[in-house]
C-alpha cells in the first residue's frame, strides 16, 4: 500500500481536481467515507452521541459534512468550531470526531487549537476518538483513524503514531496514478504467496540451506537462536558454524569457526555473536555469491570500509547504533534521520537494509522503502535481533528457491512476522516478560493471520 508525504498528498489534491473533480466533490466523499465507518463500527447509530471538532482548514469542512449527514442519525451531535467562543461541550458523548487539523498543521500550536486537543484527550471519559484523515498534529490520541487515498508518513513514522489508533484507508476518487511515492506499507496478505501448502512429495532439499557464522566463545547463544529461527520459519537444512556446539539443538548441524566451508549451501548469515573479525567477514562476503544476511558483529566489521551489496541478495540488518556505526558516525542515526538514510545506503551500497526500530524500515537499492507496521516493546531485549536474523535467512533459503526468486517478499515478510509474533507474545505474557525464544512460539499463530 502507498504511503505519501504531505506534499505528495497535495499534489494528488491537485491534479484530481484538476481532472475534473471539485474540491467540494471530494470533501464530500471523505465526509461520507466517515459516516460509513461510524456505521460499522457503532452500531446501532441512533444511541450514539456525538461531537465534532472542526477546523477552519478542508479538515474542518469534512468535519462539517460528517456532522450534516449524522443530524437525523444519531441521538445527538455537537459541532465545535474553533472559532467559536468557549462554552460547554458534551461530555456524556460516546464518539468524538477530530475534524481540527490535517496534514498541513505545523507546530507548536497555542491558543485555541491546543485548547480543543486537550480537551479531546481529557475530558471525554465514555467516548471512542475517530481522527479525520489524520490525528492533529499528531498529538489527538484517536482510537481509530480513517484517513484518504493513502496512509501519510507522519501516522507511522511519527513517535508519536500510536495516536492514530486503528488505520483505515477510504477510497474518495483520487486515482492511484497521483499517488506518486517510492514508499510502501507492508500487509499481511502480501506474503500469502510463500506460505501455500508444500506439495506431498516434498523433501529437505527443496528449502533451501542455511550456514549461520557466528558464537564467539561465550556467546554461541546468538547462533543458536539464529539456526532455530531459520529452521522454524521452514529451511530445510541449517548448519551453525561457531565456538561451542554444545548449546545447539539437535536438529541444528554444525562447522567449525576456523574451516567454514559454503559448499552446498544456498544463504549464508553472518555476524550473531561473532565478535569484531574483519578478516573473515571480508573473506565470507567476498567470496559468496549466495543471498546474504548481515547483522550485528557482521556489521560492526564492515563499518567503515566501502563494503557494496550484490542488490537485493545482500541484506544487513543494523539498529539505528549500528547504522550510525555503518555511516561512520559516533552516533546512533536520529528517529527523523531514518527514512532518508535508509533509502540513500540502500541505494548508494546497493543493498536491502532493514533498519530496525519503531517502524522498523526496509529499503531496496532501487529507491523503494516499506514500512513495517508491527512490532512491540517486548522486542526491547538481547537475542530478538537474532531472531530476526534467522528469520529472514530461513524465508530467503525457500523464496530463492522459487522462479523468480522472491527475496525482497521473504526479508519484508520476516520483518512482519517477527514484529507481530512479539505482539502476541506480549499479549499473553506481558511486554516485560518476552524472551527472544518466545517468539518461535507464537510464530505459528502471526503465519496464519498471513493465510
Amino acid at each position: 500500500m502507498k504511503v505519501v508525504t504531505t506534499q505528495q498528498m497535495r499534489e494528488a489534491d491537485r491534479q484530481t481536481i484538476a481532472g475534473g473533480t471539485s474540491g467540494d466533490v471530494l470533501m464530500s466523499r471523505a465526509g461520507t467515507k466517515v459516516v460509513e465507518f461510524l456505521e460499522s463500527e457503532f452500531a446501532p447509530l441512533e444511541r450514539q452521541r456525538v461531537v465534532i471538532f472542526c477546523g477552519a482548514g478542508n479538515n474542518g469542512g469534512d468535519g462539517l459534512v460528517v456532522g450534516r449527514l449524522l443530524k437525523t442519525r444519531v441521538a445527538s451531535v455537537q459541532i465545535v468550531r474553533v472559532t467559536d467562543a468557549p462554552g460547554p461541550v458534551d461530555r456524556e458523548a460516546t464518539i468524538v470526531i477530530d475534524a481540527l487539523l490535517g496534514t498541513g498543521a505545523r507546530e507548536p500550536l497555542a491558543g485555541r487549537y491546543a485548547e480543543l486537543i486537550a480537551t479531546i484527550n481529557g475530558e471525554f471519559p465514555r467516548a471512542k476518538v475517530v481522527a479525520v484523515d489524520i490525528p492533529s498534529a499528531m498529538q489527538v490520541r484517536s482510537d481509530f483513524t480513517v484517513t484518504f487515498a493513502a496512509p501519510k508518513a507522519e501516522m507511522l513514522l511519527d513517535p508519536r503514531a500510536g495516536n492514530a489508533g486503528k488505520l483505515i484507508v477510504a477510497d474518495i476518487g483520487i486515482p492511484a496514478e497521483y499517488l506518486q511515492s517510492d514508499l510502501e506499507l507492508s500487509e499481511p496478505h502480501d506474503f500469502a504467496p510463500l506460505f501455500q501448502p508444500r506439495k506431498r512429495d516434498a523433501n529437505k532439499g527443496d528449502y533451501g540451506h542455511v550456514l549461520v557464522v557466528g558464537g564467539a566463545p561465550g556467546k554461541t547463544g546468538s547462533v543458536a537462536m539464529s539456526g532455530l529461527a531459520a529452521l522454524r520459519i521452514g529451511a530445510g537444512l541449517v548448519t551453525v558454524a561457531c565456538a561451542d556446539s554444545s548449546r545447539l539443538v539437535p536438529e541444528l548441524m554444525t562447522q567449525s569457526l576456523d574451516a567454514i566451508s559454503l559448499d552446498r549451501m544456498t544463504v549464508l548469515a553472518i555476524g550473531p555473536g561473532l565478535g569484531l573479525n574483519r578478516e573473515l567477514v571480508s573473506k565470507l562476503t567476498g567470496g559468496a555469491k549466495i543471498p546474504t544476511v548481515i547483522d550485528a558483529d557482521g556489521l560492526n566489521s564492515i563499518a567503515g570500509t566501502d563494503f557494496r551489496g550484490r542488490g537485493v541478495e545482500t541484506v544487513l540488518t543494523p539498529h539505528p547504533g549500528e547504522m550510525g556505526r555503518l555511516l561512520g558516525l559516533n552516533a546512533a542515526v536520529k528517529p527523523d534521520a531514518r527514512l532518508p538514510t535508509a533509502q540513500q545506503f540502500a541505494t548508494d551500497r546497493n543493498v536491502c537494509l532493514v533498519l530496525k526500530g519503531f517502524r522498523t524500515l526496509i529499503a531496496f537499492p532501487d529507491g523503494k522503502v516499506w514500512i513495517n507496521p508491527t512490532g512491540s516493546p517486548a522486542l526491547a531485549k538481547g537475542g530478538t535481533g537474532d531472531v530476526l536474523t534467522g528469520l529472514i535467512a530461513g524465508l530467503i533459503a525457500q523464496a530463492a528457491e522459487q522462479v523468480p526468486p522472491e527475496i525482497g517478499l521473504a526479508v519484508r515478510a520476516a520483518v512482519w512476522l517477527h514484529g507481530r509474533a512479539g505482539e502476541l507474545a506480549a499479549e499473553e505474557l506481558t511486554e516485560h516478560c518476552v524472551l527472544a525464544t518466545d517468539l518461535l512460539t507464537y510464530l505459528p499463530r502471526a503465519i496464519r493471520e498471513i493465510l
